[in-house]
């Protein structure tokens, strides 16, 4: 089995048996409408970090990190301009070094490509993942207009987190599960979560 990388949120790292395989390509879905970012941020914690986003500004991302509670590492942080987000996406993390972390957020303008040029890009990506003993992680906005590649994500992806938000009785209820893990076993049961300065595991109600 390959060396396992903390994820840097302890309770996905325990469930897990000590978090992800080096070289592991992880397709995290979340809503936008949700607190969803904060994993985010603590995967930057255990290693250097490029930080690539696509919608934000540098400086917007930076401002996030600075006003957050949740424990983070210091990331660079990159922008990667809407066209040809793939070559951009690919001449950015081909500069990081051993046993980094890489975060695209969110994947979506990639998942828009030609199909070739995307499965390509995502090739390459785990490829350098493995090369350099890091995590690469692909945050995709789990909305009901999808990108037509996201199957392709999932499918390509060696590990799948999926974050669900739900209201009842005026109570949000935040779960996380992990139904894809290639190399490892999948969870059987989601892990309840508490969302509010970090990621936490919320042990207000029964943990399904």
């Amino acid at each position: 089995m390959r060396e396992r990388l903390s994820t840097g949120v302890d309770v996905l790292d325990r469930e897990l048996g000590g978090g992800v395989p080096a070289g592991t390509v992880v397709a995290y879905e979340a809503p936008p409408a949700s607190q969803g970012e904060l994993l985010l941020y603590e995967l930057t914690r255990p290693r250097p970090t490029l930080y690539l986003t696509t919608n934000r500004t540098e400086q917007a991302v930076k401002d996030a990190f600075e006003a957050t509670d949740a424990p983070t590492g210091d990331p660079e942080v990159g922008y990667i301009p809407g066209a040809d987000a793939i070559e951009n996406a690919r001449r950015a993390f081909r500069s990081v070094p051993p046993e980094s972390t890489v975060i695209i957020d969110p994947a979506d303008a990639l998942e828009r490509a030609d199909r070739g040029r995307y499965e390509n890009f995502v090739n390459e990506l785990g490829n350098h993942m493995r090369n350099v003993g890091g995590i690469a992680v692909l945050h995709c906005l789990d909305t009901d207009h999808d990108p037509e590649l996201r199957g392709t994500t999932e499918h390509m992806a060696d590990v799948v987190f999926k974050l669900r938000v739900e209201e009842n009785n005026d109570e949000v209820e935040t779960r996380l599960t992990v139904p894809k893990f290639r190399g490892g076993n999948a969870l059987d049961s989601s892990i309840k979560l508490n969302l509010g300065e970090r990621v936490q595991v919320d042990t207000s109600r029964d943990i399904a």
